[in-house]
């Protein structure tokens, strides 16, 4: 028995490419994303005025150790200070694609290695600031805030986005002016009926033929 529908073999339609309109989400997230590189820099690269500061952490989570052994309110403030600075990366990077379809995975390893790479650019920055040292816990924090702050907004927002676009039928314009079909939906022309003849149209009349 074979199974109604054509486009892909097997009767079953391929499954469309959906976007977002890509060109106003793109320039909200880099315009976003650089006023919050901005303040970011403000923050975690201002001189630090301190009688002394900790050696060069290059132990992973030597730190954080430490910040428990203080108690919970010191280690809530410093830990969840690092957990938060770099954060707002896991979603701000997704936002430049502006792509609905693009692997959940793919994605989420993207935007968390994009974080690492800034959070050891500017622990490193840091060695150079008065008060401040290079603390590789820093980076892990930073990177891990990033990453859960993704997974708790993003692959939600494109799927209620994703929803969106097939109740409307379309997709919105990929920011080439092309409008994609949604999921579910078949593309071409429709044949057209052809009107049945009205009894009242005048048809023509046989030629008479003269007799010889």
């Amino acid at each position: 028995m074979q199974s109604g529908g054509s486009g892909a073999p097997g009767g079953t339609n391929p499954r469309p490419r959906v976007h977002v309109d890509a060109p106003a989400v793109r320039v909200l997230g880099f315009a976003l994303l650089i006023a919050y590189l901005a303040l970011v820099a403000w923050i975690a690269l201002r001189p630090r005025p301190v009688p002394w500061v900790y050696d060069a952490n290059l132990t992973p989570f030597a730190s954080v150790r430490r910040n428990l052994a203080e108690g919970p309110w010191p280690a809530f403030k410093a830990i969840g200070g690092e957990l938060a600075l770099l954060a707002p990366l896991g979603v701000l990077l997704p936002m430049l694609s502006a792509r609905l379809e693009s692997s959940a995975v793919g994605s989420f390893l993207r935007s968390t290695a994009a974080t690492a790479l800034v959070a050891a650019v500017l622990a490193m920055a840091q060695s150079s600031v008065p008060g401040r040292m290079f603390n590789v816990d820093d980076v892990l924090l930073g990177t891990v805030g990033s990453a859960l702050l993704h997974l708790a907004v993003v692959p939600a927002a494109r799927r209620r986005m994703r929803r969106r676009a097939a109740a409307e039928g379309t997709a919105p314009s990929d920011g080439r002016g092309v409008r994609t079909p949604a999921a579910g939906t078949r593309t071409g022309t429709a044949p057209q009926p052809t009107a049945a003849p009205s009894p009242f149209t005048a048809r023509p009349t046989a030629t008479a033929r003269p007799h010889k």
